[in-house]
């Protein structure tokens, strides 16, 4: 009777070891990712600023620091109108 209860029992643990586990499953969840990079430069000094344009002591010095003040803030503009550009276009799938 042990050697019949014995081999029960070590069939009943072969039985348990043998079961197979479902391979893993796995969920592609899309992940939120920032578009704007940190790399981008901080803003520029202009000279144009409201301060400097009321303590221009004439015209010719309001002018030249309108004149200096109009290239930064162009070349300024296209680099954020190409960032905000990228992330119009949507990024190709892998």
């Amino acid at each position: 009777m042990k050697v019949f209860a014995l081999i029960l029992s070590a069939l009943a643990l072969a039985g348990c070891a043998t079961t197979s586990t479902p391979p893993p499953t796995i969920v592609k969840v899309p992940v939120p990712v920032p578009c704007i990079s940190d790399q981008l430069p901080g803003a520029p000094t202009y000279a144009d600023t409201a301060e400097a344009l009321r303590a221009a002591p004439d015209l010719a010095e309001f002018i030249r620091l309108m004149a200096a003040g109009w290239p930064v803030r162009d070349a300024r503009l296209v680099a954020l109108e190409a960032a905000v550009e990228a992330c119009r276009t949507p990024s190709p799938r892998p």
